[in-house]
């Protein structure tokens, strides 16, 4: 993505099913799961630059036996630094007791993460402060195993001022307004509830308190307590929790907006917030591996049985489209089919673009994100070709023959590697008045590629959220080469609203879209719908979520997809530029053919699954109207 935008986090929960002396006698290594952790994660670091933590739990040790470990780090190298740390120990075993290494009981009992139950996170910060406070799992500890409690996730609640009150009107105090910590507390509290309870029970028929606990430990319900826990959420989440005593669970919003997988066989239960994590990482194949239903917990006990139980009641499907554009690893089976498609898809709007003159056109791709995109438009254009050789052919009848067969067959789309990002120069700091001049130089060019004032240029980007790296660097890295025309494509389609459940697009006044919009109204002299919209936002500000309407969807109804577009190209093209520019963005139609079945489209046009959706919307513009440069969540 040309503009870059923080987005999701990644999980990764993995259960070892057998002894570790039988990975220590099969694989040779005691340190299979650390080993296999570690992997999920580096598969997975695309999903977090701000930091990263990892936590493990062992199995029944001894009474004054440390049974939980954790390690957080901050930065893109924390995965390097938190198993770096864990490796020194090893290391240490490996100098003066060698032999140790090999004693799989020996490493169980004295040394960390070599216990059965592990958790890795990795974070992309999208609310509060960038610290190691912030960075996940989270620990909630107690001296009675069964309360102890380690959660991490993906996930943003659009709710967090509503779910603090209801922690404090149960009697809590909680240390800070952030959905972590109100998450953690609300299961922690009904943990809490269902220990004493099941304390009380067994009290009463006459058990000692040492007998107890390990009856609490086989008769805790989890699915229970994740039902009361969870009643009032509202967002998109793929929750993962430890207990201390053992048991796990992986918990999916009801609209499955956030994405989970797993995979199990008789030695290990593994969960990622990607398929291609675990297909690597364990070398399986594509159709053993599963989706934590929306809606629903994979719930893992500590005897390693396992099952999938409803929470909440599944809404529509709407998993996130964003995944399949752009966020996930584009190796997933059905990811890479839908990126593909999303290129070819647009295909008809470039014909157009270009006036069907392929043989004095560059088709290009900016990011490498856009790569499959691209892979997809060319096979569209090349099908479009296909079938104009076809009639050339045919037209020639019994008079076929070279030269002109070899014309005929010669065309093909001209594919070029246009613009490359030179990495080095984003560390270089520089003050804000030559910033510009710096970002113009992040992308270097090929030249002579392009015929001066003859050859149209079609790049295509996966998405198109400010416009500033276009405006500042691309159009004018582009423009050098003399196209005749440039023609910036989208395989998605206008971002118009913020994202309130885990993706860094809260600002409205940002999205290009947007601006456009605005200068729309201006153009036509109907500013005055701003301030309609504003009271009528002010107005809902004190309803319950349920019953807010997104008033900024009454903006972009007053104008056509191509007429914004229109006014995108203007908003993002320097005014010394010399080059024809057009923008083509994909249609939401096309977004749903080619992602069918992650149809989560709220982004592009404004319909949240969720009624926080429409509350933080109208907070965005709020904000906007009022000059507040502010995340609205």
């Amino acid at each position: 993505m040309s503009d870059q935008i923080k987005h999701e986090c990644g999980i990764a929960v993995l259960r070892l099913l057998k002894p570790l002396s039988y990975y220590q006698e099969k694989y040779g290594t005691s340190l299979y799961g650390v080993k296999k952790l570690y992997l999920l994660m580096q598969k997975q670091h695309n999903r977090g630059q701000d930091g990263a933590g990892v936590a493990n739990i062992k199995f029944n040790v001894k009474p004054g036996t440390r049974y939980i470990s954790r390690y957080r780090a901050l930065g893109s190298g924390a995965i390097q630094e938190i198993f770096g740390k864990i490796n020194q120990r090893f290391e240490e075993i490996k100098a003066k007791k060698p032999d140790k290494l090999k004693d799989a009981d020996w490493m169980q009992r004295n040394v960390a993460f070599t216990g059965e139950l592990f958790l890795g996170h990795l974070r992309y910060g999208t609310f509060g402060k960038n610290s190691i406070e912030s960075c996940h799992p989270f620990l909630r500890q107690n001296n009675w195993r069964t309360r102890n409690l380690v959660v991490a996730g993906n996930f943003n609640l659009t709710n967090v001022d509503e779910l603090f009150t209801h922690l404090v009107q149960l009697g809590q105090h909680p240390k800070e307004k952030a959905d972590t910590v109100t998450v953690m507390e609300k299961i922690g509290h009904f943990l809490d509830c269902q220990v004493e309870e099941l304390f009380q029970r067994f009290n009463k028929e006459g058990y000692s308190n040492k007998e107890i606990s390990p009856l609490i430990e086989s008769n805790l319900d989890v699915k229970r307590i994740l039902q009361e826990a969870s009643k009032r959420w509202d967002g998109g989440y793929a929750m993962a929790g430890l207990l201390g005593h053992g048991d796990a669970f992986v918990l999916r919003d009801p609209s499955g907006i956030r994405p989970a997988y797993y995979y199990a066989d008789d030695e290990v239960l593994v969960v990622a917030s990607e398929r291609p994590a675990i297909q690597t990482v364990f070398n399986v194949k594509f159709n053993t591996i599963k989706e934590v239903e929306p809606g629903k917990a994979l719930i893992i006990k500590k005897d390693g049985s396992y099952s999938q139980e409803e929470i909440l009641p599944a809404l529509e499907r709407k998993s996130c489209s964003f995944e399949r554009i752009y966020f996930s690893r584009g190796n997933d089976k059905d990811i890479y089919t839908e990126r593909k498609n999303l290129g070819r898809f647009l295909c008809p709007s470039i014909l157009k673009a270009v006036d069907y003159d392929v043989k004095n056109t560059v088709f290009s791709f900016i990011p490498n994100t856009a790569e499959v995109a691209f892979y997809g438009m060319i096979e569209g254009i090349e099908h479009h070709l296909n079938i104009i050789k076809k009639h050339e052919i045919l037209k020639l009848g019994s008079k076929v023959a070279d030269p002109q067969l070899s014309d005929i067959l010669s065309l093909r789309p001209r594919v070029e590697k246009i613009a490359i990002k030179d990495a080095k120069l984003r560390t270089f700091i520089t003050d804000d008045s030559h910033r510009d001049e710096f970002v113009a130089h992040v992308y270097d060019t090929t030249y002579g590629m392009v015929k001066n004032g003859v050859d149209n240029l079609v790049v295509i980007d996966d998405s198109i959220v400010r416009g500033t790296t276009l405006k500042q660097s691309i159009l004018r890295i582009l423009d050098r080469l003399n196209p005749r025309k440039i023609i910036i494509v989208s395989s998605a389609p206008q971002i118009r609203y913020p994202d309130c459940y885990g993706i860094d697009m809260a600002i409205l006044g940002n999205f290009v879209a947007f601006q456009a919009a605005i200068a729309l109204l201006k153009d036509n002299f109907k500013e005055n719908l701003l301030d309609e919209l504003y009271d009528k936002a002010k107005s809902q500000e004190e309803l319950p979520k349920e019953e807010i309407t997104n008033v900024v969807k009454e903006i972009y109804d007053l104008f056509t997809p191509e007429q914004i577009s229109e006014k995108i190209a203007e908003l993002i093209k320097p005014a010394d530029l010399k080059s024809e520019v057009e923008i083509i963005f994909q249609t939401v139609a096309g977004l749903h053919n080619a992602c069918p079945h992650n149809l989560g489209d709220w982004y592009f046009t404004g319909n949240y699954p969720t009624p926080g959706g429409n509350k933080v919307v109208n907070k965005a513009f709020i904000n906007y109207m009022e000059g507040k440069n502010v995340r609205a969540y």
